[in-house]
């Protein structure tokens, strides 16, 4: 038996990626995994969203907790091979105060009892001392999908995805903080107070040790230069690097890292890269991915290792390989006998389980197939008129019924991960004649101002048989007519005074805010429309023809990549995608990949840390280097 646990960094995308994108459906790329237990997280879905193919695949139990209030953000679920086992028990959450969810199924699928939850555990660790530190929502705490506990007999399985510390707010650390707090007090609870054997699996967004880390050494080398001793240096960086590590200590910790037992002295075993920079090409990256066993469970491991070569996410999966049977004092335990539903026939899930949700057991009708009934029943009451037809189907219906329908067809087709050919053409185009319908009624309403009587329906053509003006022509144009507003302006303030004429003259006289790329394009423009207006002279220079040709090819050609200075190589050229007055503008960095030591920069890398193999700090506006070739 296997178990696997993967952060997919979205259910959604991961279906275009491959191998994913090869297979049919969602029951073969869990199939295609290979495991018997798959647990996963940042689903980033929600139940409204969730398709019947990922909610229930028909070789999977499925268990699902999805954030309250946040869509498309974290969210965790479990599938477990119907096949292999069948769940005892299930719940939702690490505190067992969120409610179960609505199913017409009876019964109680609490994993524990009452006292034996986070809340009851930490008040025992507390008792004697007040402190508002202590004071934990816990609802709040299970209010973002971030785990579910599943009962499989032999050993309590608990998927969770831990908070991240990425937005460093004060908060956040404690959010993190107190969530790290509540699971460990739930594994402890289970072990202690119902003598359980306990698997925590999924992201724990927490380095264990130096090794876990790429920049884990010159983290250290840099906390000794300030004095720092090497275990403050790493660990005190981190508040949830101690955490785990203590945990997880051969030393009197709770937990064992079996997939770190196996392989102790393994460097580069990262789980995690940043994909933006392309850190997964040199494997720059963390290890914080983890299948944890309490030390009763450890003789069932086979192996346990990472998945690296498996793409689709920024994450890789982790795995653990059970033995089919154990040897104890004697005694031969077969895996197939203690984990699941043992001596039940034809044994259900517990009610948490996708497959009795309303709109996946037959009890509710979904939107998708309101749609497709609404859709058989005009496509039966109205045949489809023949191609001989004067006025086709579409055009004897009003505009706002034409964007509801198609409106109605795209969400259809969208709703689910892999929309089948006959689905896709099923959705009827909008004919020409109602997009030239809509087109022209748009133009009608927006057509406020008639055309002034002087001007011509046919304009004359130029001498030279255009009827469209050069470039020359535009600026001189433009530079007239603002010349024209300007007398006007100063005709209309001399009959109001001096002082208002004076005023108006010094608003029209005033140059708009410098915007340093429109500028200079703007200058580049206005010194060809020149050139070009005294190469139609013949009484000019002739070399100005051949002048201004040149200038417009070099300003038409592409931006050729600057060399980085380290390097010497092409740069390659990148987009600001964040928000702020930069998005959307292009720059050039060195081309090659990061890794450890690479150029983070002089504030951020000591000189003598930096490794010239990965990339360098080489940094250049694109517009910069165009402005460099015109001047050239």
């Amino acid at each position: 038996m296997r178990l696997l646990t993967w952060n997919i960094n979205g259910v959604r995308t991961l279906p275009q990626y491959h191998p994913w994108n090869t297979l049919k459906s969602f029951d073969d790329i869990l199939d295609h995994l290979e495991a018997d237990i798959i647990c996963f997280q940042e689903m980033k879905t929600s139940r409204k969203l969730l398709t019947q193919e990922v909610a229930v695949p028909p070789s999977f139990d499925s268990f699902f907790s999805f954030p309250i209030k946040k869509t498309g953000y974290s969210g965790v679920a479990t599938y477990t091979r119907r096949a292999k086992l069948v769940p005892v028990k299930a719940e939702e959450g690490l505190t067992g105060v969120l409610p179960p969810p609505k199913t017409n199924v009876e019964g109680n699928s609490r994993v524990s009892s009452g006292s034996h939850y986070p809340q009851c555990i930490l008040e025992e660790d507390v008792v004697g001392r007040e402190d508002e530190d202590d004071q934990i929502d816990y609802k709040y705490l299970d209010s973002e999908g971030r785990a579910v506990v599943v009962d499989l007999g032999l050993f309590v399985l608990i998927n969770t995805y831990c908070p991240n510390d990425g937005t460093g707010t004060e908060d956040r650390e404690r959010f993190k903080e107190q969530y790290q707090k509540v699971l460990e007090a739930r594994v402890r609870g289970l072990v202690q107070k119902e003598k359980r054997e306990v698997i925590v699996v999924g992201d724990l967004n927490a380095c264990a040790a130096v090794i876990d880390h790429c920049e884990g050494p010159i983290i250290i080398k840099r906390g000794l230069a300030e004095g720092l001793d090497a275990d403050t240096a790493f660990y005190g960086e981190r508040e949830c690097r101690r955490w785990i590590r203590d945990w997880v200590s051969p030393d009197g910790g709770a937990m064992v890292d079996v997939v770190r037992q196996f392989w102790p002295n393994r460097n580069g075993m990262y789980t995690c890269w940043n994909t933006k920079i392309s850190a997964r090409e040199t494997n720059y990256g963390t290890r914080i991915d983890y299948i944890l066993v309490t030390p009763g469970l450890v003789p069932w491991i086979k192996a346990a290792d990472i998945q690296p070569q498996v793409k689709g996410s920024d994450h890789c999966p982790v795995f653990v390989d059970f033995h089919d049977h154990i040897v104890t004092n004697g005694i031969t335990t077969y895996l197939k006998d203690v984990v699941g539903t043992q001596g039940v026939a034809d044994a259900q899930p517990p009610k948490m389980a996708a497959k009795f949700w309303d709109e996946f057991s037959g009890k509710q009708t979904s939107l998708q197939q309101f749609f497709n009934k609404g859709d058989a029943k005009k496509s039966s009451a109205a045949p489809s008129p023949s191609p001989s037809d004067g006025t086709p189907p579409a055009a004897t219906m009003h505009p706002v019924e034409i964007l509801s329908a198609s409106t109605s067809s795209s969400t259809d087709a969208s709703s689910s991960i892999y929309p089948t050919n006959e689905r896709i053409s099923s959705t009827p185009p909008i004919t020409p004649f109602i997009a030239n319908s809509l087109s022209t009624q748009t133009t009608t309403k927006r057509k406020l101002v008639p055309e002034p009587p002087s001007q011509a329906k046919n304009p004359k053509r130029t001498k030279s048989g255009s009827s469209q003006s050069s470039i020359a022509n535009f600026f001189s144009n433009a530079a007239s007519s603002s010349t024209t507003v300007q007398k006007n302006s100063s005709k209309r303030a001399n009959g109001k005074g001096k002082q208002k004429a004076e005023t108006a003259k010094a608003i029209i006289e005033s140059p708009p805010p410098p915007i340093a790329d429109e500028d200079a394009d703007f200058k580049l423009a206005l010194k060809l429309s020149q050139e070009t207006e005294q190469s139609s002279n013949p009484g000019k220079d002739s070399n100005a023809n051949g002048s201004a040709t040149q200038t417009w090819s070099t300003l038409m050609a592409p931006v050729q990549p600057p060399h980085c200075i380290v390097h010497d190589e092409p740069a390659k050229e990148q987009t600001v995608k964040k928000a702020g007055p930069n998005k959307g503008k292009k720059f050039f960095t060195c081309s090659r990949p990061v890794g450890t030591g690479y150029d983070m920069g002089r504030s951020a890398r000591a000189r003598e840390d930096v490794d010239p193999r990965y990339r360098c700090n080489f940094f250049k506006w694109s517009s910069e280097v165009k402005r460099e070739m015109m001047s050239s």
